[in-house]
C-alpha cells in the first residue's frame, strides 16, 4: 500500500466538541483543529471561563445553573426508577423479552444522562 493511500492521521481522528460533545465538522482546512462545533458553544466556554476566573473556583469546577441542575436531578430520577423496574421484573420472573426491554430502556436514560449540557 502507498503512504498517498492512507489517511492522514488528522483525517482519521474524529472530533468532538469541548463545549457539548457533539461531532466537531470537517473543516478541511490547514491551522489549529477546531474545538467547538459551532460559535454558541465557543461561547459559552469563554462565559464558563471567565466566570470561574471572577468566581474564584478551581479550574475543573462544574458550573450549573438552577435550571440544569434541575434537568440533571430529573434525569437521575428517570435511571433511577428504570433501573427500579428492572429488579421489579426480575423480582417477578418477567420472561427475557420484558428484561431485555427494560434493560434497552436503562441503557437509553443512561445515554440521554450522558449529555450534561
Amino acid at each position: 500500500m502507498d503512504i498517498s493511500d492512507q489517511p492522514s492521521r488528522r483525517q482519521r481522528q474524529i472530533r468532538h466538541c469541548a463545549w457539548c460533545g457533539r461531532r466537531v465538522p470537517e473543516a478541511g482546512r490547514q491551522g489549529r483543529p477546531r474545538l467547538y462545533c459551532a460559535q454558541s458553544c465557543r461561547q459559552r466556554a469563554y462565559e464558563r471561563r471567565t466566570a470561574v476566573q471572577r468566581g474564584g473556583l478551581p479550574e475543573d469546577a462544574v458550573v450549573l445553573s438552577a435550571a440544569e441542575l434541575a434537568d440533571l436531578q430529573d434525569r437521575l430520577f428517570q435511571l433511577r426508577c428504570a433501573a427500579e423496574d428492572v429488579v421489579t421484573a426480575v423480582d417477578d420472573t418477567a420472561d427475557h423479552g420484558e428484561l431485555r426491554k427494560l434493560a434497552a430502556q436503562v441503557v437509553d436514560v443512561a445515554v440521554e444522562l450522558e449529555r450534561l449540557r
